[in-house]
């Protein structure tokens, strides 16, 4: 019997999932919370084996409540049910240590079967949550060629993005034309790329701005 303990601040969401979950055979809800912190509790009187945890919740939001949870001793698998799916909630939450994550538009049935999946240790991911940790599991992998620029030279890279001209650039830094010039060869050099729009391309593809 797989022990599930689910987090939301959402009653009804609490409601509805808890009684799907009590009709399958291998599942047993053994507690609810409304809030992180209550969770964080409840996880170490009930021991559960599964947490369904919710991220947006007042006082203890889900992902401090996932960091507090898996610096437990045998600490039970968490997945995320989350009405959101923006960077500011996806990875932090995984790296938070949650084991899967879900949107509220999931199916009832997949939300069992992904409960059962974290039983044995494997993730679920939404399908657009997948894409989005490939994504910057790829631009990790990418050489981080920007690192070599100077804080200036940063600074021009950031306004080359912003379509500025060298003109409004050396107006902008208080510096000369003949500087602005300088630290764009060597922004070019030491990037890779052979001008402007390749330039302004690496700083949004490496989230620069």
């Amino acid at each position: 019997m797989i022990r599930v303990l689910l987090v939301d601040d959402h009653e009804m969401v609490r409601m509805g999932l808890s009684a799907y979950l009590e009709m399958q055979k291998d599942i047993d809800v053994v507690g609810e919370a409304s809030n992180g912190s209550d969770g964080v509790q409840l996880v170490k009187e009930l021991k559960p084996d599964v947490v369904v945890m919710d991220l947006v919740m007042e006082g203890m939001n889900g992902v401090e409540a996932t960091q507090a949870i898996c610096k437990m001793s045998g600490a039970p698998k968490i997945i995320v049910l989350s009405s959101f799916m923006d960077d500011e909630q996806v990875y932090p939450a995984l790296e938070a240590g949650a084991l899967s994550y879900l949107l509220k538009t999931a199916k009832a049935e997949q939300i069992a079967e992904a409960i059962r999946a974290a039983a044995r240790g494997e993730s679920v991911l939404e399908s657009k949550v997948t894409g989005k940790v490939l994504s910057k599991m790829r631009r990790r992998e990418e050489p981080q060629l920007h690192e070599a620029l100077t804080a200036r030279e940063l600074e021009v890279l950031r306004l080359i993005a912003e379509g500025k001209s060298n003109q409004e650039i050396a107006a902008e830094l208080f510096i000369a034309m003949g500087t602005v010039k300088a630290h764009i060869t060597s922004i070019f050099a030491k990037l890779e790329v052979e001008d402007r729009t390749n330039a302004a391309l690496y700083v949004h593809r490496h989230g620069l701005k």
